[in-house]
């Protein structure tokens, strides 16, 4: 039985599981705060919220049952990279200014494609530890 805690991949005493499941939950707050916050109607301001819920949920599925560790964190770095993709919108709105919109596109930017780096690194870390 392969000890996974021994050489497992974790940034700042995280794993990546945890990371997952932290994640979500941040992008799930941010989509419902920043859609009340903004008195938005429009249900794209939920982009985020949208985005977390995955990820939580692979996450906390990735930590719950480390059997099929690998096919939930798999799942959580394609809702990574949509995280990341969808923020490249706001090259095409930073014209706008920052507002709550291109604000929200910016940290999905940047927390996507750090996110997706970071799993990256898990997936290689992974391989070269692999028995």
């Amino acid at each position: 039985m392969n000890d996974i805690t021994t050489s497992e991949f974790k940034v700042l005493g995280f794993s990546m599981p945890k990371i997952s499941f932290t994640y979500g939950l941040f992008l799930i707050i941010w989509g419902v705060l920043i859609s009340y916050i903004s008195s938005s109607d429009s249900i794209t301001s939920y982009f985020p919220s949208f985005l977390g819920v995955p990820l939580f949920i692979s996450g906390l599925l990735a930590i719950l049952i480390p059997a099929k560790r690998k096919v939930w964190m798999h799942i959580a770095v394609v809702f990574g990279l949509l995280c990341a993709l969808g923020g490249t919108r706001f090259f095409m709105k930073m014209n706008d200014g920052l507002n709550y919109a291109t604000g929200s596109m910016l940290m999905l930017f940047l927390t996507g494609s750090l996110f997706t780096f970071l799993c990256v690194k898990s997936f290689i870390h992974a391989r070269k530890n692999k028995q």
